[in-house]
C-alpha cells in the first residue's frame, strides 16, 4: 500500500526526484530486531531508487518508491543478452549518529566504464550520488549502528527494452536497492583458504573482466562450489600462468623486504578496496608494486621465503589474510606468518576510517544525511 505521489524541489543534481512512500513500513520495533542480526543481504529497507533511461528522453523519471518486484517483458533484453552491470557500497553510521559512505565516486566511476563496456548509458555520477542521498533520506533508520555493521547499498542498470535483435537495448532502468549487513567477521578476523582454479577463467583477454556485471559472478560459481567442497572459502583464478583475483576480492602477496604485491591485468576488475588498502600502505613508506605476478612466482616466493604473506580484501570482509593456497598437487602455506598483522592492521586503519574513529587524511567519506 502507497500513499499519493509527492513532487520534492529539483536536488543539487539537477534532477526533480519524486517520492512515494511506503504507507505500511516496516515497524520500528520489527526494523530493530533484524538490524540486531541482519545477516547478509537477507533483508531489505523499505524503499528503493528507479531512474529510467531511453534513447530519446535520457535520464529521466528519478523516484524513490516502495521496495518491491520490478515489472518486466518477458522479451526484455537482459533476459536474454545479459545487459546489466552493478555496484557495492555502504553507508556507515558514526558515533554521532551521522550516515557516511566511502568513497562514492569511484564507483560512480566504475558503473560508467561498466556501463561503455556493457554498452549502457553512463550515469551522471551526481545522479549516482543523488540517488544515494535521496534513499538515505527516506531510509536512514536502516543503517545499523552495532560495531562492523553497515547499509550495504547495490545500486544496478539493465535493459529493459523487449527486443529479441542483438544489438544495444534503447531502454535501461538504474536501481538502488539496500540491505542491512552485520559484521563480516563474528568472531574476529581469521585467515581464509583458497583454492587455485586451473580448469575455468573468470574472464579473457578483450572480455568483461574489468566491468563488473553479473556474467563475470556467474562464471565463478561453479568453481567457487567446488572450493567449499575442498575446505575453501574462496577461488583464484588465473589467464593462463597470470595470477588474475578471486572470485569477489583482489589479490595482495607480502614480500621480506615489506613490499606489496597486487596483479596487474586487463581483465581484473578495480578494486577500491584495493586501491586504498595500497594507498594506506604507501602513506606507512611501504612499497606497492601493480604488476603481472605468475603463479610459480608467488609459489617459488613462499617455498624461499621471499614472500612471506598473502591477503585479500573487497568491500564486505575489507582485509582478510590468506591462510593457505591449495592447488591439485601443492599447497601454499602462509598460516602464522607476520604479514597478517600488517593485513589486520591496514584493516583496522581502513575501518577506521570508514566509521570516523580514524582521521581522514584523504577526504575519502562522503556524508549522505546532511
Amino acid at each position: 500500500m502507497t500513499t499519493e505521489l509527492h513532487l520534492q524541489a529539483p536536488s543539487a543534481s539537477g534532477l526533480v526526484w519524486n517520492v512515494l512512500p511506503d504507507a505500511e513500513p516496516t515497524p520500528d520495533a520489527e526494523r530493530e530486531a533484524i538490524l540486531a542480526d541482519p545477516g547478509f543481504g537477507q533483508h531489505f529497507t523499505d524503499h528503493m531508487v528507479d531512474i529510467c533511461w531511453s534513447e530519446k528522453g535520457g535520464w529521466h523519471r528519478p523516484r524513490v518508491q516502495p521496495y518491491g518486484p520490478i515489472p518486466l517483458d518477458p522479451a526484455a533484453a537482459v533476459l536474454h543478452y545479459s545487459q546489466e552491470i552493478f555496484e557495492g557500497l555502504k553507508a556507515y553510521r558514526h558515533a554521532d549518529g551521522s550516515i557516511w559512505t566511502f568513497r562514492p565516486d569511484r564507483n560512480a566511476a566504475r558503473l560508467q566504464r561498466s556501463a561503455r563496456r556493457l554498452a549502457l548509458p553512463e550515469l551522471p555520477a551526481e545522479y549516482f550520488l543523488e540517488s544515494l542521498r535521496q534513499l538515505i533520506a527516506v531510509d536512514g533508520a536502516w543503517v545499523p549502528s552495532a560495531p562492523e555493521t553497515s547499509l550495504y547499498l547495490r545500486p544496478f542498470m539493465f535493459a529493459k527494452e523487449a527486443f529479441l535483435g542483438v544489438r544495444a537495448a534503447k531502454k535501461v532502468a538504474y536501481y538502488l536497492i539496500a540491505s542491512p549487513a552485520g559484521a563480516y567477521f563474528t568472531g574476529g578476523v581469521q585467515p581464509v583458504n583458497i583454492a587455485l582454479s586451473t580448469r575455468y577463467a573468470r574472464a579473457g583477454h578483450g572480455g568483461t573482466g574489468a566491468a563488473k556485471t553479473g556474467g563475470n559472478y556467474a562464471s565463478s560459481l561453479l568453481p567457487q562450489t567446488e572450493a567449499y567442497e575442498k575446505g575453501c572459502q574462496q577461488v583464484l583464478f588465473l589467464d593462463g600462468s597470470y595470477i588474475e583475483e578471486l572470485g569477489g576480492m583482489n589479490l595482495v602477496l607480502v614480500t621480506d623486504d615489506g613490499r606489496l604485491i597486487t596483479p596487474e591485468s586487463e581483465s581484473i576488475l578495480e578494486g577500491i578496496t584495493l586501491a586504498s588498502i595500497l594507498q594506506l600502505a604507501q602513506d606507512r613508506g611501504l612499497t606497492v608494486e601493480q604488476r603481472k605476478v605468475t603463479i610459480d612466482e608467488w609459489r617459488e616466493g613462499a617455498a624461499s621465503g621471499a614472500i612471506v604473506g598473502a591477503f585479500a580484501c573487497g568491500t564486505a570482509a575489507v582485509v582478510v589474510p590468506i591462510g593457505k593456497l591449495i592447488a591439485d598437487d601443492y599447497e601454499i602455506v602462509h598460516e602464522g606468518d607476520a604479514s597478517a598483522e600488517l593485513a589486520l592492521s591496514l584493516r583496522e586503519e581502513l575501518t577506521g576510517i570508514q566509521y570516523g574513529r580514524v582521521e581522514d587524511r584523504h577526504g575519502w567519506m562522503v556524508r549522505l544525511d546532511a
